[in-house]
């Protein structure tokens, strides 16, 4: 099995509980966040939603420099858009993934900030921790959020309080 079969494994599993829980984001008021340090449910929505991009990012270049780059603002539009914008990304995400060789996955790939090596490691490490890791657990802040307003928290690993075993 080849390094990107293995991380495959996973690709589909947490891009559908993500889907399942961006489903849930509610319209009315995309600004709400339960602590004044937290990023808006909108927001945080957005970027969860886009995050396979970084992952693009990582397995198509060598690297990423923040001093450089401008990113579109997080603005939430909709529900549907969020599920769109995850269902185009991420397709985009796996077509590059399934592309990559070993050998490719093994180079390097670094994130900077200007001059500033902010980390710099092997592209399938990065793809866990930069992109897998960091999509659930800005998913795991977004089953918070709908916990908060009293919304149904899906069970994305098995029951949840609102989806229990059948």
């Amino acid at each position: 099995m080849t390094i990107a079969e293995t991380l495959l494994v996973d690709f589909d599993i947490e891009i559908a509980n993500t889907r399942c829980t961006l489903e849930r984001i509610p319209e009315k008021d995309p600004q709400w966040k339960p602590a004044e340090k937290s990023m808006p449910i909108g927001r945080l929505a957005v970027h969860v939603a886009r995050l396979p991009q970084f992952c693009t990012r990582i397995l198509t270049t060598d690297e990423l420099n923040f001093a450089k780059e401008k990113f579109p603002d997080l603005v939430f539009e909709s529900t549907a858009k969020l599920l769109s914008e995850l269902e185009e990304h991420a397709a985009e995400a796996k077509k590059k993934l399934a592309g990559c060789s070993d050998e490719h996955l093994k180079g390097e790939w670094q994130l900077l900030w200007g001059d500033r090596v902010i980390v710099k490691a092997s592209r399938m490490l990065l793809y866990r921790r930069m992109f897998l890791n960091h999509m659930i657990h800005h998913r795991a802040q977004l089953g918070v959020y709908l916990r908060l307003l009293n919304l149904p928290v899906p069970g994305l690993y098995g029951p949840s309080a609102d989806e229990p075993i059948a």
